[in-house]
């Protein structure tokens, strides 16, 4: 053989030969490095986040002032809705640091910021201590936690789907996925621990802060792990050959093309995403707790073993994306939602609560008035509490009168009306006409309880388990941290997060249990319309083509 074609052959071998052993070794040894310190990072993200959501059947005494506990209460949903509010905010200022900086020391600050701000909350005073500066210092942590988190996940799933092979996106980014509910499984098992480890007295007073304060421990190791990792190699380049965005803000929402993208993924996926799974885990607990009245330790553990049950599926969903796409599973969970939220949440009232559906078909509760004055708000607020649906006849006339000036309200239950307001008459009737006080163990069917649950989580783990890689992969990688995070937390913080105050107010002006659910059903149905029209497959994109 000539010395030319030796040459050639020599150069031919060593661009098609594979990589050492070692370096392919080394190469998965790091991305596994990067999806676990992502993850676990990120677990600790929501831990922080799903403590106060969790308790905040507590905070409304604790930080409001008493007199009104429907009102209390509300005001400490709002209060948590607050915290989601302002998650776009921090997705743009740590989304422009990130484009501009790095991904790596961006969601290094947003875990510091979480983790102070969730510490503090276990050592704040309560109302009866300090007054109406309790509630402000509770929401200004707040107003920080959600800050951190507009920041956190768009970091960390740019960072895991930047180091990820193109094949296997969905299913290293569906790692991600699963951290919100194990920090949610997480944060009820602590809580649950708490409880029993004190006594239920004991935590209604102090115990409630062990939870926030224990989260100091699990920041040091998540910043540990994190300090350990490298910057995004795709950023790495891109920084190399000085393409990084100068104003990442600007390129976002400034170029037409990107600004379609970023409101299409908005309203045709992350609102829907949202709705979907706040109502497959939140507002699924809040309903069994205050609607149903399972009493907590059972609610707790119904929850748990559900998302332990579902949360594989996130793997599931999102290796599967990797093969036929990702956007028909995330379409097919939005509508699955949409027409099925009902009868599931239905079924929860019959196999958790059956009673409360026998009274509530047998002696429906009628509440008469022409105009909802102070009686009848006293009443909407009584029964809410007490998760006893009821309908309004807006009307004068109703069974056995005529209400006048002197009786502008009166009430039904069953077969018996009284005029007016009456606390220990409307209970009284109540008890008789077989209305629970609280969901009665012996009858509660444990394992239909968690199917109803874990089809719930199915739909959660449909629409969340791709939607990392599917959002990284629509927007370039110079503006990708800032333009990928509005959206989402737009999605999650705005439509998702307000769901659990949307819903309760809604359930208590209307009477209908169920009412509440028509909000995530009708955001979630505009996604898979709006999502199934105008968004596009992404499951082929190369990162690096336009690094």
């Amino acid at each position: 053989m000539s010395t030319a074609r030796k040459l050639d052959a020599d150069i031919l071998s060593q661009k098609t030969a594979p990589p050492p052993l070692t370096a392919v070794g080394e190469k998965k040894q790091e991305r596994s490095l990067v999806i676990l310190a992502s993850s676990i990072g990120t677990v600790f993200e929501w831990y922080d986040f799903y403590l106060y959501g969790t308790l905040a059947v507590f905070f409304g005494s604790l930080f409001f002032p008493k007199g009104n506990d429907t009102a209390a209460f509300l005001a400490s949903l709002a209060t948590f809705g607050a915290g989601f509010a302002v998650r776009p905010f921090g997705a743009l200022f740590f989304g422009r640091l990130g484009d501009m900086i790095g991904r790596k020391h961006t969601f290094l600050v947003t875990i510091l910021v979480m983790g102070g701000s969730t510490a503090l909350v276990g050592l704040l005073p309560t109302y009866e201590q300090i007054g109406i500066f309790a509630p402000i210092l509770l929401v200004s942590l707040r107003l920080a936690q959600g800050l951190a988190l507009g920041g956190e996940y768009g970091g960390a799933a740019t960072y895991v789907a930047e180091h990820a092979p193109d094949a296997h996106r969905g299913r290293d980014t569906s790692w991600i996925q699963t951290t919100a509910t194990l920090g949610f499984f997480l944060s009820l098992a602590v809580i649950l621990g708490c409880r029993l480890a004190v006594g239920e007295e004991v935590f209604k007073i102090w115990g409630w802060r062990i939870p926030f304060l224990v989260s100091v421990i699990l920041l040091g190791v998540s910043v540990y792990i994190r300090l350990k990792l490298k910057e995004s190699p795709v950023f790495t380049e891109l920084k190399a050959k000085g393409k990084t965005s100068k104003s990442p803000l600007k390129e976002s929402f400034t170029n037409p093309k990107n600004l379609k993208y970023v409101l299409l993924s908005l309203f045709g996926l992350t609102a829907g995403q949202g709705v979907v799974w706040y109502t497959g885990q939140f507002y699924a607990l809040f309903f069994l707790q205050n609607t149903l009245k399972v009493d907590f330790q059972t609610a707790y553990i119904l929850i748990a073993v559900s998302l332990a049950l579902g949360t594989p599926f996130f793997i599931f969903f999102g290796s599967l994306s990797d093969m036929i796409g990702r956007k028909r599973i995330m379409m097919a969970g939005c509508l699955l939602a949409a027409l099925t939220s009902i009868s599931l949440f239905k079924q929860l009232t019959h196999y958790a609560n059956p009673a409360l559906e026998t009274a509530s078909q047998t002696s429906p509760v009628v509440l008469h008035y022409a105009q909802c004055g102070e009686g009848c708000r006293s009443a909407k607020e009584f029964l809410a509490k007490k998760g006893v649906p009821y309908t309004s006849n807006a009307s004068r006339e109703f069974l056995g009168g005529t209400l006048s000036s002197s009786v502008p309200f009166a009430a039904t239950v069953g077969a018996t009306t009284f005029e007016g307001f009456d606390n220990q008459k409307l209970t009284s009737a109540l008890n008789t006409a077989g209305y629970p006080e609280k969901a009665d163990p012996k009858r509660i069917n444990s394992v239909m309880v968690v199917a109803v649950l874990f089809t719930l989580m199915i739909y959660v783990t449909m629409v969340y388990g791709p939607i990392a890689a599917y959002l990284v992969e629509l927007f370039p990688t110079k503006i990708r941290y800032t333009s990928m995070s509005l959206p989402y937390h737009l999605g999650n913080g705005w439509f998702g997060g307000f769901l659990p105050l949307i819903a309760s107010a809604v359930v208590v002006e209307t009477g209908d249990i169920y009412a509440g659910l028509y909000y995530p059903m009708a955001v979630a149905l505009m996604s898979f319309v709006i999502g199934g029209l105008f968004l596009h497959e992404t499951k082929d994109v190369k990162l690096q083509d336009e690094s």
